[in-house]
């Protein structure tokens, strides 16, 4: 596999959250020293233009302005008018991105989502403060150190962040307990892994990868070995399920594609600089051994799974099963600013094998699923998965090019 000096993003729609439901996954790039290139000075209408609207704001709005809310939001506006992926990012959102692109974060542990009646505990991350205090799923976290946080996500998130070895207290209902439940933590360096596995019956595994970060490669080899053991020696078959996962960094989707492709292109870009045009191929080496695969999509899986998804359909080497996918064929690189801040801009747009781009139009599963869509639940929830019961169906018959009613 060709291997490029800096890592980009093949980033999805959405909000990131390090450690909350909507994960979305990213890729983080740093420039490289001396790869700046002389900015044209702005004209001078423009300049010009700027310079009065933002006089008027400060003279005439009706409340009072802060001039750097007002420049910051500026450049927010600026940067998110030139498409839906690119984004001015403070230093929270920085910190956010990284977070989520190493797999690590300080903290309790604890994927968390807001629900009505507040913020609710999806489940504690094995091995991490919260799940050794006996934090449950379907907690509420009503309070943090007796202040209540009412439904605001991103402010549960970020006062439960904090440098590992500091302490918290989190206060809980939990359904069954007469009151309140206080239980006091202390933060520490949480790993967060995208990859769960299972396997579906004999012979047969389950791998679902929910992001891709800078540990998704080697989770995945892990849990591929942990399923060959489990069948004595060799798979039959393996279903990858790639629903709602929205992408994140495009290093970790190439990797894993070349642990199930021999060799071949698993995808190129193409942009106005040196670093945004690259090709990716597959190196030799198969850890599936040949063995058959289907890979579950549906229409939030995006980016980076689109790029695994499309390399590993256009080398015929899986059968895709579910439903069209998201369509997001551009990338995103992270340059870092002063001050903690970045910009996360467009800088390629990247095709599958095949030459195809997939931007707003997805790639069309071989094997289409009709009807309601299951969301996709924990590994022990398979059996009762209608559309993993298909991919192995599909897997099992050896049948490519079929279309699934069910």
């Amino acid at each position: 596999m060709q291997v490029r000096s800096r890592t980009v993003l093949a980033l999805a729609t959405g909000a990131i959250l390090g450690f909350s439901a909507s994960m979305t996954g990213n890729v983080l790039a740093d420039l490289r020293p001396g790869a700046a290139r002389p900015v044209e000075a702005l004209p001078w209408e423009d300049a010009r233009l700027l310079a009065e609207v933002l006089e008027r704001v400060k003279r005439d709005y009706v409340d009072g302005v802060d001039d750097h809310a007002l420049m910051e939001n500026a450049v927010r506006g600026m940067v998110s008018a030139l498409d839906p992926h690119s984004a001015f990012l403070d230093a929270d959102e920085y910190d956010e991105i990284r977070a989520s692109t190493t797999g690590t974060y300080p903290g309790v542990g604890i994927e968390v989502a807001a629900e009505p009646e507040g913020i609710k505990v999806l489940r504690p991350i094995e091995g991490s403060p919260a799940y050794r205090a006996g934090i449950q799923s379907g907690d509420l976290i009503v309070a943090i150190d007796g202040e209540e946080i009412g439904v605001d996500l991103d402010q549960a998130i970020q006062r439960m962040r904090g440098p590992a070895g500091s302490r918290i207290t989190l206060t809980l209902a939990r359904t069954g307990a007469p009151s309140p439940i206080d239980v006091a933590l202390q933060r520490a360096q949480v790993a967060v892994h995208s990859v769960e596995h299972a396997m579906l019956e004999p012979g047969y595994g389950y791998l679902r990868i929910s992001n891709f970060s800078e540990t998704t490669a080697e989770d995945v080899e892990r849990a591929i070995a942990d399923l060959g053991r489990t069948s004595n020696g060799a798979l039959s078959g393996l279903v990858l399920d790639l629903r709602n996962n929205p992408g994140g960094v495009l290093e970790a989707a190439v990797e894993v594609s070349d642990l199930f492709l021999d060799s071949g292109i698993i995808v190129t870009a193409e942009g106005r600089t040196t670093d945004s045009r690259f090709r990716m191929e597959a190196s030799p080496g198969d850890e599936l051994a040949g063995a058959r695969m289907a890979v579950l999509v549906n229409g939030a899986s995006a980016s980076a799974a689109e790029i695994l998804a499309g390399a590993l359909k256009d080398h015929h080497r899986a059968v895709l099963v579910g439903r069209t996918t998201y369509g997001k064929g551009s990338v995103q690189t992270v340059m870092p600013l002063s001050n903690g801040r970045a910009i996360k801009l467009t800088t390629s747009r990247y095709f599958t094998p095949s030459g195809a781009s997939i931007q707003e139009k997805g790639i069309t599963p071989d094997v289409l699923i009709d009807g309601k869509e299951t969301p996709p639940g924990p590994p022990a929830s398979f059996a009762t998965d209608r559309e993993v019961r298909v991919a192995l169906d599909t897997l099992k018959s050896g049948s490519r090019l079929a279309r699934a009613d069910h």
